[in-house]
């Protein structure tokens, strides 16, 4: 049973027409969104509780959930071929754009990325099996509800993946500091899938053998690296302000 946590993130689970089986509001609870949450939870026919202090710390233990919870079902997650397909499904005068994350460990980072790409209208989302963070009440808390509206797919071979994208007439383009060049001077203006690394350690190298362009943020401060989620918003939004 997956939880998700927080005002936003549950109203936007309601309204994505996710399975939910309850929803529940700490005691006292008002505002605008939890009246728009209980107003959603009574049109969807979906059992909305108000609960006692230590029923709700129970549950939710140490995650700031904004006094609002709900119990959903696992993560739904689609083949390659769904996103692939979906992807070339958009009009011709609009390039398709996924995002390929690699072994990213940190939940908030992955929720936080997961936002920013669904702020940024990609097609889909390919996450690697093994050394990655599971998406969880605290990814989906971060991501602010994006997760219930992408397209994600999880694969246990990210080289398979991107050959298989490659196939279907993607170019693929890698975030890292080695033998790159700046990420404005990219054109971007054919079918794209991004791909961005681990925190700490980057992209690994066989996966950046892999790549048809390898691109990088110029730093122009002391510190010599952004935040991946913060990079990561960087290189999508340059994609589109291209593509356009």
């Amino acid at each position: 049973m997956k939880l998700i946590v927080g005002r936003k993130p549950v109203l936007d689970a309601i309204n994505s027409d996710e399975k939910l089986e309850s929803v529940f509001i700490l005691f006292r609870q008002q505002g605008p969104i939890i009246d728009a949450i209980r107003v959603a939870c009574k049109k969807r026919e979906i059992k909305c509780s108000e609960i006692k202090l230590e029923k709700y710390q129970s549950l939710v233990k140490d995650v700031n959930a904004q006094g609002v919870l709900a119990l959903g079902s696992e993560v739904v997650y689609v083949s390659l071929k769904e996103i692939i397909d979906r992807a070339k499904a958009k009009p011709a005068n609009k390039f398709p754009l996924i995002l390929i994350i690699d072994s990213i460990q940190d939940t908030h980072n992955l929720g936080a990325i997961l936002r920013t790409a669904e702020c940024a209208g990609v097609d889909g989302i390919v996450l690697t099996k093994f050394n990655s963070a599971p998406i969880n009440e605290t990814v989906m808390k971060t991501s602010a509800g994006a997760v219930n509206h992408l397209k994600i797919c999880l694969v246990g071979n990210v080289v398979q993946a991107i050959q298989e994208l490659k196939e279907n007439g993607f170019w693929i383009i890698g975030s890292t500091l080695n033998n790159s060049k700046l990420y404005d001077e990219l054109d971007y203006n054919f079918p794209s899938a991004l791909i961005v690394g681990n925190e700490e350690k980057g992209m690994r190298k066989l996966v950046a053998d892999q790549c048809d362009f390898l691109v990088k943020i110029p730093m122009k401060g002391k510190v010599q690296s952004l935040n991946v989620s913060v990079a990561t918003g960087v290189l999508l939004f340059e994609v589109i302000k291209k593509q356009k």
